[in-house]
């Protein structure tokens, strides 16, 4: 695991490596403070020594400022080296998931990344910045002050040797039984921001089912689970202090108990017993910071692995060696597919089963189904953001997984179901599309789309600023301009995932009237609820739990397939008794 992490230190190693040597000198610097206020004590006021008292002073003085000044560089260099640590752990993981592929993101899920993104990688910032600072300051402060007081003193030095084992025992106590439990604590927190996505996502929705009350209660159990985990490990992290104040003051107690005997029986001098006090604090303070860093690693060590995770995830669908470049047409070719979600179980039944289609370039296909019958699984199939279980699927003559997945997605554009803009001007979210685009190139596709009529009406026009989601734009809206970023690609595939339910019959017939005159030869998949959306395509594919009932025209369907009939002609009825109101 640490291997795995300190791969992202990379180019913060100087101020990781520089914030240790700093440390060091800064322990040193402090010390040796001790050790020449007991020389000012016992040479200097003893045999009233101005003269020394001032050179030791001198040097009392210096050696603080030099430890104030290594400290200030060891802090500084270290929240460099822990920052951008950090930095890099997220990078990582971000640049990572946007490789995943659809199965790799079922996996986890949004709330749990969000957590890994966020809250694990602070964890993991703050155990880092103090492993390389305080880490490395607690025991070289212990073991100096110890060395420090072993030469003063050996017999008092001994008390810390003595009273060290316990607190050893305590600490790993500590750790066995603190570590499952702040382990559960950050599956809550995925939880946690999962129900305040939910809400925060869809709170118009919530106002308007006056469900705000459900909310709270869903948000109030979430919270009170983290609570109690988190309160279960802190208690038993709490015993660390009572566990280090113990050992402090039983150690203070014996050095001033049999130091009073050593300086009264005239074997040891007051200073040298004030300066192995000192010590004592030195290393005991060195301790109860080991134990802060301690505790913080226990939360870390969870964050850590969760992290990992992410790095690791290796996308399940990758490029073959020498991948094809170049598609050559938009034809698609389904040859006995099958296809099953990795977490599903052997015996559920298949999503898709013996799923043939043969669809020539330039051909509109539409795909009608019933709720759940795969209607969209089928098209992400075909720009590989799933694949295949069995068969194979292929595109201009060759097989998907042979393409190269940027060349194959370039050729493909999908419109989803859930019609996604992001924050940004209206031409911002339409350069998605093409970077390099046109304005001239971005109107002509917002009029195939019919979008331009709306957008000209905004008083910045193309340069409206979107809210998150698109929300500050009517769901058709948002529609047609997802439509013209997908446009704006110029593929030889354009897939439609139901994006025209949101508009207008006039305006959806306006839009595939646009299609049929401007973009002939690209390959055009039409999802649909509605059969006036697909009802002029050259093919219409009728999907019944995931797999084909008919394929044919409207016209061949309606006299073959009963399923198509009875939705076309309850469509049509409803349309009529419509127009007779």
């Amino acid at each position: 695991m640490i291997k795995e992490l300190a791969k992202y230190i990379k180019q913060y190693k100087k101020s990781s490596i520089l914030t240790p040597i700093f440390v060091i000198f800064e322990v040193i610097m402090e010390v040796i403070i001790p050790f020449l206020m007991a020389k000012i004590i016992d040479v200097g006021i003893q045999n009233s020594d101005l003269n020394y008292i001032f050179k030791m002073g001198v040097f009392l003085v210096l050696s603080a400022i030099a430890s104030l000044v290594f400290g200030m560089l060891s802090g500084r260099f270290a929240a460099k080296a822990s920052a951008g640590f950090a930095k890099n752990l997220r990078q990582g993981m971000f640049y990572n998931i946007q490789n995943y592929s659809f199965t790799n993101i079922d996996k986890f899920s949004t709330s749990s990344l969000v957590t890994r993104l966020t809250t694990d990688v602070t964890n993991v910032q703050m155990a880092y910045q103090m492993i390389i600072r305080i880490l490395v300051r607690s025991p070289l402060m212990f073991f100096f002050s110890l060395a420090m007081a072993f030469s003063i003193n050996s017999k008092l030095a001994w008390i810390f040797v003595i009273t060290m084992p316990i607190l050893a025992v305590v600490l790993i106590f500590i750790i066995k039984k603190a570590h499952p439990n702040f382990e559960k604590v950050f599956k809550k927190y995925d939880s946690l921001n999962r129900v305040v996505g939910e809400n925060l996502n869809a709170i118009r929705v919530v106002k308007a089912y006056n469900r705000e009350k459900h909310e709270e209660e869903k948000f109030e159990k979430v919270n009170n689970d983290v609570y109690r985990y988190f309160k279960t490990a802190e208690k038993i992290v709490a015993f660390n202090g009572p566990a280090m104040q113990l050992t402090i003051y039983t150690s203070v107690l014996l050095l001033s108990w049999l130091g009073a005997k050593l300086i009264v029986g005239g074997t040891m001098q007051t200073g040298e017993l004030s300066s192995i006090i000192t010590y004592a604090w030195q290393m005991l303070s060195s301790l109860m910071m080991f134990s802060m860093v301690f505790v913080m690693v226990v939360i870390a060590e969870s964050s850590a692995k969760r992290i990992i995770e992410v790095l690791n995830e290796d996308s399940t669908i990758k490029n073959k060696k020498n991948p094809v470049k170049e598609v050559k047409d938009g034809s698609i070719k389904f040859e006995n597919v099958d296809f099953q979600y990795d977490d599903a179980k052997a015996e559920d039944e298949l999503p898709l089963e013996n799923i043939n289609i043969d669809i020539k370039s330039g051909e509109t296909i539409g795909i009608i189904g019933g709720t759940g019958s795969s209607k969209s699984t089928i098209v992400n199939l075909i720009p590989r953001l799933y694949d295949v279980t069995k068969g194979s699927i292929k595109v201009g003559g060759i097989d998907v997984r042979d393409y190269d997945i940027e060349t194959l997605r370039n050729e493909v554009a999908v419109v989803l179901q859930k019609n996604v803009l992001f924050s940004g001007t209206i031409k911002d979210n339409l350069k998605w599309g093409n970077k390099d685009a046109s304005d001239e190139e971005i109107i002509r596709v917002c009029k195939l789309a019919q979008a331009d009529s709306f957008i000209q009406e905004f008083p910045d026009k193309y340069d409206t600023i979107l809210d998150q989601g698109g929300t500050n734009v009517s769901g058709g809206q948002k529609q047609r301009i997802c439509i013209a970023r997908a446009l704006l690609k110029k593929p030889k595939i354009l897939i439609l995932d139901d994006s025209t339910s949101a508009v207008d019959t006039k305006t959806d017939a306006l839009i595939r009237k646009a299609f049929r005159e401007e973009i002939p030869n690209t390959t055009k998949i039409i999802i649909a609820q509605r059969i006036n959306s697909i009802e002029d395509a050259d093919k219409i594919i009728v999907l019944e739990d995931g797999k084909i009932n008919g394929i044919g025209t409207s016209e061949e369907l309606l006299k073959t397939n009963e399923i198509y009939k009875e939705v076309y002609e309850s469509q049509k009825k409803g349309e009529e008794d419509e127009g007779t109101k």
